[in-house]
C-alpha cells in the first residue's frame, strides 16, 4: 500500500478527465498556482478541496467528482485494494476500511452501529459548502465503485441501503440516480451510507483467505512504518511480505532499495537487526497467521513460505515457537472454542 501511489493514480485520472474536456494540463497547473497550490502531487487537507473545485470549474462538468470516483479502480489502492479483494464479506471489508483506510483516505470514514445495520459516515468538516459537496460526491461514488468490484451491485440494490448528502438536491441530480442505485436523500445531517444488517454477510467475489493474510500484513507494515525510526528494517520487512511465496534474497532486496548488499547489511546492523533475522520474523508471522486464519495444510503453508520440504518448515517453526505447527493450530482452535463457549460468557 503506497499512499503516494494512490494520490498519483487519483491525479492521473483527474488529468485524463480534464484532457477529455479539452483542458490543457498547463492551464490546470496555472489555475492551481493562482489559487495557491504549487505542488499538486503533494497537496492534502484544504488544499485538496481547492484542487477539486478548480478541476470542476475548468471542466465545466458539475458531475465530474461522481465520474472520477467511479473511475478510480480498486487496484489503484495497492496492497489495501488487494486486501479488500481478498476479504470474506462486507463486514470484514468494513473492518479493514476502519483499521487502514485513514492511511490512504483523508478525510476517512467512521462507523456507527445500529440495531438494523450500520452507518458509514464521511468525516468531512473542512472547506466551503461547495467544496464539501464535491468531496462527498467523490468519496461516495468511489465507495460504491469499490463495492461493485467486490460484491457486484448486491449491496446498493438491497432494499434498505441508503445514501445521504448534506447538500441540497443539485441541478444535475439525474446523474446521481444514474450513478447510485440505492435510495438517495439530500439536505441530510451527515454525508453517509446506511447498510442494513442483511447485506453485511454478502460474500466478496474474489475472497481468498491465504492471500488475505499476506495483504493484511502488508497493510500492517504500512501502518507500522508511518512513524518508524528503523526505516531500513521496515522497508526490508515490507518487501519480504510483498514477495511471500517467492521470497526475495538479500541481493534482490538491496537492489530494490537502490543500495549494495554491503550497505544493506551495515544499515540493518546499525538498527540491531540482520536480513536472516527479518526473514525468519516474516516467515514466522505469516506461518502463525496461516495456521490461525486458514485451513491450509501444513505442507501448503510450507510451500507458501518457500520451503522445499515440509520437515524443514516444521523444524523452523519449532525453533521459533517451541511447538510444532500442528500443536500451535490445535491450541489456537481450543482457545477460540473456549472463548465462544456459553460457559465462558
Amino acid at each position: 500500500m503506497n499512499v503516494n501511489q494512490t494520490h498519483q493514480a487519483f491525479l492521473r485520472q483527474l488529468l485524463w478527465f480534464l484532457d477529455e474536456a479539452a483542458v490543457e494540463p498547463e492551464l490546470f497547473m496555472t489555475e492551481l498556482e493562482r489559487r495557491g497550490i504549487d505542488r499538486p502531487f503533494e497537496v492534502e487537507g484544504e488544499g485538496a478541496l481547492v484542487l477539486l473545485e478548480a478541476a470542476v470549474d475548468l471542466c465545466g462538468d458539475p458531475s465530474l467528482m461522481i465520474r472520477l470516483g467511479q473511475k478510480l479502480g480498486i487496484k489503484s489502492y495497492g496492497s489495501f485494494g488487494f486486501a479488500l479483494m481478498s476479504c470474506a464479506n462486507v463486514r470484514e471489508s468494513i473492518q479493514l476500511l476502519l483499521r487502514y483506510g485513514h492511511v490512504l483516505f483523508r478525510p476517512g470514514w467512521e462507523v456507527h452501529e445500529l440495531d438494523g445495520g450500520l452507518i458509514l459516515r464521511a468525516q468531512i468538516t473542512k472547506g466551503t459548502a461547495r467544496q464539501q459537496q464535491f468531496l462527498a460526491e467523490l468519496l461516495s461514488s468511489n465507495l460504491i465503485a469499490v463495492g461493485r468490484a467486490l460484491y457486484g451491485s448486491k449491496v446498493e440494490r438491497s432494499e434498505g441501503s441508503k445514501i445521504f448528502f448534506t447538500h441540497q438536491q443539485p441541478a444535475h441530480s439525474a446523474y446521481y440516480h444514474q450513478a447510485f442505485k440505492a435510495s438517495l436523500t439530500f439536505d441530510a445531517e451527515h454525508n453517509q451510507v446506511f447498510l442494513p444488517s442483511d447485506v453485511l454477510d454478502i460474500p466478496v467475489r474474489t475472497a481468498d483467505r491465504a492471500k488475505h493474510v499476506v495483504f493484511q500484513q502488508q497493510c500492517e507494515e504500512m501502518l507500522r512504518g508511518l512513524n518508524a525510526v528503523e526505516k531500513t528494517t521496515v522497508a526490508v520487512r515490507h518487501l519480504l511480505i510483498q514477495s511471500a511465496g517467492e521470497f526475495l534474497d538479500i541481493n534482490q532486496v538491496a537492489s530494490r532499495l537502490n543500495m549494495s548488499e554491503r550497505t544493506l547489511r551495515r544499515r540493518l546492523e546499525s538498527e540491531s537487526s540482520s536480513f536472516r533475522v527479518i526473514i525468519d520474523e516474516v516467515k514466522d508471522l505469516l506461518a502463525r497467521e496461516y495456521l490461525t486464519k486458514t485451513r491450509l495444510t501444513i505442507a501448503d503453508i510450507a510451500h507458501l513460505l518457500d520451503y522445499a520440504e515440509t520437515v524443514s518448515f516444521r523444524r523452523a517453526f519449532v525453533r521459533w515457537n517451541g511447538v510444532t505447527p500442528r500443536e500451535y493450530r490445535q491450541h489456537k482452535k481450543s482457545v477460540t472454542a473456549s472463548r465462544s463457549s456459553p460457559m465462558s460468557q
